[in-house]
């Protein structure tokens, strides 16, 4: 997070780079295991913490997807320059 406090401060969920949401997440689950979340915010964190991971859940099936998509081209290349 950016040192700022509170839900107003957050960025939206599909704003976040990859590496960014990641790393919220891991914070977010850090302090729900210490219990350092203060009580009336734990649901909000809570709420937050699913949003991370349902945005990085639909970013990587969209790469598989992307990837799935591509590999045939690959394999033609590949074929390609086997051949005599």
């Amino acid at each position: 997070m950016t040192g700022e406090s509170g839900p107003s401060a957050e960025r939206p969920v599909g704003e976040l780079g990859y590496s960014e949401a990641a790393a919220e997440l891991d914070e977010i689950i850090a302090e729900l295991d210490r219990g350092v979340v203060d009580v009336d915010l734990l649901e909000v964190r809570l709420c937050r913490a699913v949003e991370i991971v349902e945005e990085l859940d639909r970013r990587i099936r969209g790469a598989r997807e992307r990837v799935a998509a591509i590999l045939p081209r690959l394999e033609q290349v590949g074929g390609e320059s086997q051949e005599p």
